[in-house]
């Protein structure tokens, strides 16, 4: 399948920049461009990408909150967030925007195209350190009570579960639970399921927002 890519930059050079980056990688392609975030959810409508390259500070209607309108009108869609700013609001509000991703745009060209191959597979891009910013964002917050769904879950889905929220890629947790990486995407897939959330970065936001694993 080919991945198809909506980049949104109010820069013309940072998205042509963009396009040549990606236009010799197999199986990806720019399918389209925006250059505030009313464009941005107009040729999502348009083209249905399967990733947005979405840049933050944008004129007009800014990267967030045409993150929150494109997946309001397409749950499938994923948003990689382009920044040139590495700071703590910017991480928290992405991923409560319900953003996949967040890369720098300084990051190497390798590290942005397999951003873009991972939020298309479905997993989300949270470094450790990210994560731990988001924790003590969320601790600062009212934190509601967890959905009744977490009853459900296993014991080594809740095991799974914790180490998401910690960043620890599959690989990790499989060591550290001494499992298959086959065995803790199936434990995956299914705890997102019974929680009916689409990636890791909901995953996340779910745990620190009811303080799941305070303790």
């Amino acid at each position: 399948m080919t991945i198809r890519v909506l980049v949104v930059d109010d820069q013309a050079m940072v998205r042509a920049g963009f396009r040549l980056l990606l236009a010799d990688e197999p199986g990806i392609e720019v399918v389209a461009e925006a250059s505030n975030g009313f464009e941005a959810v107009d040729e999502a409508a348009r083209v249905r990408p399967h990733v947005v390259l979405m840049d933050i500070r944008m004129p007009e209607l800014d990267g967030l909150e045409a993150t929150r309108r494109i997946l309001a009108a397409d749950a499938s869609s994923r948003i990689l967030i382009l920044t040139t700013f590495d700071l703590d609001e910017y991480v928290y509000q992405a991923l409560s925007a319900g953003a996949s991703g967040f890369v720098l745009k300084d990051d190497p060209p390798e590290q942005l195209i397999a951003a873009v191959r991972t939020v298309a597979g479905g997993d989300a891009l949270l470094s450790p350190a990210i994560t731990r910013r988001v924790i003590q964002q969320f601790t600062r917050l009212h934190q509601q009570e967890p959905p009744a769904a977490v009853e459900a879950l296993t014991a080594r889905e809740m095991d799974v579960f914790r180490l998401i929220t910690k960043g620890y890629s599959n690989a990790e947790i499989g060591r550290e639970l001494f499992i298959s990486d086959t065995t803790v995407k199936t434990h995956v897939t299914r705890l997102l399921q019974k929680l009916d959330l689409r990636d890791r970065a909901q995953a996340i936001v779910l745990a620190y927002q009811t303080g799941l694993f305070d303790s």
